[in-house]
């Protein structure tokens, strides 16, 4: 609660469930991108549940486009993503989280939602990725690629 924003419950359970692949969960109803935003009131962090995607909502399409058109490109927000990737090494699957703070974004929304990362971090243990959103040049794939180490041959089933 470092800017006065608190972290609602919902968001921990949010990042519970995208994070844990619970026995017995049908692998459709695992959520791929959990978004988060202020409250109207601008008091606490909570789920913007509009703008999740299960794995059974994104199906065969283009993964990161379908990713990136959960993420507003007007305002900011915060947003667990579950990446999987192929490196020189193995297949992966990392939690990226995400800060979109975009340029058309008010200051005062932007000076909150950065002030209050890090305190919604913390509630998040073993987040190894971030991914910053500022301008239309960091939702290229290439930018994501780089954040993930850069080795990557594929993201998502597709060719990088």
């Amino acid at each position: 609660m470092a800017s006065g924003v608190a972290i609602s419950d919902e968001v921990i359970k949010h990042y519970d469930l995208i994070r844990v692949r619970l026995h017995g969960t049908e692998e459709g109803e695992r959520f791929k991108l959990v978004v988060m935003c202020l409250s109207k009131d601008q008091k606490s962090i909570i789920v913007d549940e509009e703008n999740c995607l299960k794995v059974k909502d994104v199906g065969k399409t283009d993964v990161f486009k379908k990713v990136l058109s959960k993420i507003p490109t007007d305002e900011c927000c915060y947003a667990l993503y579950d990446c999987s990737y192929v490196n020189n090494e193995s297949v992966k699957e990392d939690l990226v989280f995400i800060l979109s703070a975009p340029e058309n974004a008010s200051l005062k929304s932007k000076m909150v939602y950065a002030s209050s990362k890090a305190a919604l971090k913390a509630k998040m243990p073993g987040l190894k990725f971030e991914w910053q959103i500022n301008e239309t040049s960091d939702r290229e794939l290439s930018t994501l690629v780089e954040k993930l180490g850069g080795k990557i041959k594929s993201l998502e089933g597709r060719p990088v």
